[in-house]
């Protein structure tokens, strides 16, 4: 049986409630990629890792024969170290933030409009 990289990863992404917008700026990428990403059927570990990292994810659990446990404690130790820096944004970085926030508001508010429209 194959195992879809993709799928597990947007599984684990949405049931620990992070934000396609916040995976895709701590992972330096747009949320076009994710959402590629999502729909992967193989995917390169580094990517797997990359994302585990800022979602502070453990996925040996999911994939033991990608990664071990000690694999994702390192990279654990250096998202945690580079987020603990607090650097002051620049207006750039300040404007996306904001930006992917609306974005994630959209998303969460059109995920309601569909809840409703499937409950009446």
């Amino acid at each position: 049986m194959l195992i879809h990289h993709g799928q597990i990863i947007e599984k684990v992404v949405r049931r620990n409630g992070h934000s396609i917008s916040d995976v895709a700026r701590l992972t330096n990428v747009n949320r076009r990629s994710v959402y590629n990403w999502f729909n992967q059927q193989q995917l390169k570990p580094e990517i797997i890792y990359r994302i585990g990292c800022v979602i502070n994810h453990d996925f040996s659990e999911e994939l033991p024969q990608l990664f071990t446990p000690e694999d994702f404690q390192k990279g654990f130790r250096k998202t945690s170290f580079l987020n603990s820096v607090g650097e002051e944004p620049d207006s750039s970085t300040n404007k996306d933030l904001w930006k992917d926030k609306y974005v994630d508001l959209l998303e969460r508010y059109n995920t309601l409009l569909l809840l409703k429209v499937s409950v009446a």
